[in-house]
């Protein structure tokens, strides 16, 4: 069974590299492979409370899908399967080492550009609903 944790976070502005990452031939096959939807090039960054950071990381396991390079040069990310108003989405964790946001930023990758579908715009708070896979029930998820 799926455990589901909803965070509220206030969108915020990214650096613009994202669309970089999404357009990835591997990050788009493997996107469409684990959640059903390849990336809108982009994602949607909410800043959250640090508590709920807290709990995203305890989340992130050895059973937590991974979007994994070609390359081992390359960067990974590990991700957990999201909605946001019923819209179908992922977090995207990039690895230690590339992470470019703090930790109470969220990067959220959908099949479309969810700020223009939703009407939502920077300073806007919206609710996630993250979903953690319980081990054995979707080892093809986990890379």
């Amino acid at each position: 069974m799926d455990d589901k944790y909803t965070v509220t976070g206030k969108i915020v502005s990214g650096v613009r590299q994202a669309a970089f990452f999404t357009r990835l031939d591997w990050v788009q096959e493997q996107c469409g492979q684990k959640f059903g939807f390849k990336p809108f090039p982009g994602t949607l960054n909410l800043a959250i409370a640090d508590a709920d950071a807290d709990l995203l990381e305890s989340l992130q396991g050895p059973d937590t899908p991974a979007l994994i390079p070609p390359d081992p040069k390359f960067c990974s990310a590990q991700t957990l399967p999201a909605t946001i108003k019923g819209i179908r989405g992922a977090i995207i964790i990039p690895a230690g080492d590339v992470r470019i946001h703090a930790r109470n930023i969220l990067e959220v990758m959908a099949p479309v550009c969810l700020k223009e579908v939703l009407g939502l715009d920077d300073g806007d708070f919206v609710k996630i609903t993250i979903t953690r896979r319980q081990p054995g029930l979707n080892p093809a998820a986990a890379g």
